[in-house]
């Protein structure tokens, strides 16, 4: 989803087959609650936006020593889709989509710098997870996690959350939005939105259990109006609202547009109990309608993150036009359906030096609190020449980063 036909442009020659730069950069979570700076929780909505950050360098830190790590020699090195989920045990599953296992040399790289390196031909996983316990991070899960449901096609697994097994039920389990993609031609090289799919892991052992179809997008002719859910998921007054995008590519419509659903609590994995916003009600099997974005300057990128403070709903999206591979900027609203009011404040994360962008903007609930909201941002290598051997050539490039910050009224 392009924040203008620059910015697709810039980001189309990205093609390294790592493309979730590609969709979540060109356009699009997670929803918490924060107690909030500026007032009591008292469920009262006010207009919010970005306040004081600044960057997080332990979190930042942690992930490097990790994917660093010698010793470790088939575990997780570097990926993108960052999302997390915290497990009744304590542990944090951070969940990721195209990932680079095997191992990592120390400085200085074949090239006489001082970066870590891998392999130039190290491959690609579709997708992986991670296991952190206490602030460290532990094991990686085998990888993928997540089959490939078909040839050419493939999952990224996006926002998760624990749940009843059913309503009602004593027994929990952790459930995983997927995105269904296949392999398309230009400008769909990132891969062709097809499917959102829930599966299903067991507790405490992570076992994969099930995938489910929760919504089929295949019959929608034109890609760039099929939208995938998931992105970012909010539990509130016994519903989990679920929301997501589509994929605005053309030069005419360079930002994409937010969608919302709901489920009932504890049955994310019921494709007959999740409903829609048609835009003026909560319907099933009804075509989405959207909630933000306008096509031009309103609007949101394939993966976003949504935070609830009181009665207020921030939005974090990459801002629109060129800003779009550096900045994030942000909306709010009173309701997941809108309306949404914005763009307002916007902020830069730091960048490592060279041919690079920001993208995926996540909020991580389970490292939040006292008014302190931890967001991450994703990095990848713009140029398409070269840009596999870029990453590998600096390990560091290819790994989540961190940000913490406040919301401040808006004023």
């Amino acid at each position: 989803m392009p924040d203008d036909s620059g910015a697709l442009r810039a980001r189309q020659r990205t093609g390294t087959g790592i493309g979730l730069l590609l969709v979540l950069v060109l356009g699009a979570a997670l929803l918490i609650a924060l107690p909030g700076d500026d007032g009591p929780d008292d469920g009262v909505c006010r207009a919010l936006t970005v306040g004081p950050w600044k960057a997080d360098d332990g979190l930042t830190a942690e992930f490097a020593r990790y994917g660093d790590d010698p010793g470790r020699t088939d575990d997780w090195t570097g990926g993108d889709g960052t999302h997390s989920v915290r497990l009744p045990d304590g542990r944090v599953l951070w969940l990721f989509s195209d990932t680079y296992l095997g191992p990592v040399h120390g400085p200085p790289n074949p090239h006489g710098e001082s970066y870590a390196w891998r392999d130039a031909t190290t491959p690609l996983v579709r997708n992986s997870a991670v296991l952190m316990r206490d602030g460290r991070l532990e094991s990686t899960l085998p990888a993928p996690l997540f089959a490939d449901p078909a040839p050419n096609q493939w999952r990224w697994p996006v926002a998760a959350r624990v749940e009843p097994r059913s309503p009602g039920s004593a027994e929990r389990v952790v459930r995983v939005l997927l995105w269904v993609r296949t392999a398309g031609q230009s400008p769909w090289i990132y891969g062709v939105p097809t499917a959102t799919e829930v599966a299903t892991l067991s507790l405490p052992g992570l076992r994969l259990e099930s995938i489910v179809e929760v919504l089929d997008q295949r019959r929608v002719a034109d890609p760039s109006r099929r939208v995938l859910f998931g992105t970012t998921l909010l539990e509130e007054d016994g519903w989990t609202y679920v929301f997501g995008g589509d994929d605005g590519r053309p030069a005419s419509r360079p930002v994409s547009h937010a969608y919302a659903a709901r489920v009932p609590q504890g049955r994310l994995a019921d494709p007959a109990a999740w409903q829609y916003w048609s835009g003026s009600a909560w319907v099933p099997r009804a075509r989405p309608r959207p909630v933000l974005g306008d096509g031009r300057r309103k609007g949101v990128g394939s993966a976003f993150t949504v935070v609830r403070e009181g009665g207020t709903y921030v939005l974090f999206t990459m801002a629109a036009g060129p800003k779009g591979l550096t900045t994030v900027a942000s909306y709010w609203a009173c309701s997941p359906a809108g309306p949404w009011h914005g763009p307002g404040k916007e902020f830069s994360p730091p960048l490592p030096p060279g041919q690079v962008a920001a993208y995926n903007p996540q909020a991580h609930p389970v490292l939040s609190g006292d008014g302190r909201l931890v967001l991450s941002y994703d990095v990848n290598w713009l140029e398409m020449t070269g840009a596999a051997a870029q990453l590998s050539r600096n390990v560091s490039l290819y790994r989540p980063r961190f940000v913490s910050l406040r919301l401040a009224a808006v004023r």
